[in-house]
């Protein structure tokens, strides 16, 4: 059984930065590619950031590029979120997902997900 456990959300000013963490156990779903989505009150899930199994390659939605940076370490079966520069606008409960096949912003498509870790940004 696939679990992904998110860590490191809390409450940060703006302009802070926070490092949020996924570790995976159960099958090996790091081998997948593995994403960050995150979800506002009263919003829809949006995509945030994936990465690749090797790490090459990564894709950011364009609301965080340059601010985010995602990364992983498959020898401890962790990915990660760099968050830089946050904006009240960027509080949201994030979630860490995997499985899937390749980069992909449609959540529809990953596999697996965490239970979500709240980040909450003030002005």
């Amino acid at each position: 059984q696939v679990q992904l456990v998110e860590s490191g959300g809390g409450l940060v000013q703006a302009g802070d930065s926070l490092r949020l963490s996924c570790a995976a156990s159960g099958r090996a779903v790091y081998t997948n590619t593995m994403g960050w989505f995150r979800q506002a009150p009263g919003g829809e899930r949006e995509f945030v950031a994936a990465i690749t199994w090797s790490g090459t390659s990564t894709d950011y939605a364009d609301s965080v590029k340059g601010r985010f940076t995602i990364s992983r370490d498959n020898a401890k079966d962790t990915v990660y979120l760099q968050m830089n520069s946050l904006k009240p606008e960027d509080t949201a409960t994030y979630y860490c997902a995997g499985g899937a096949v390749r980069l992909d912003q449609y959540q529809g498509r990953y596999k697996y997900w965490g239970q979500g870790t709240q980040v909450t940004v003030s002005s």
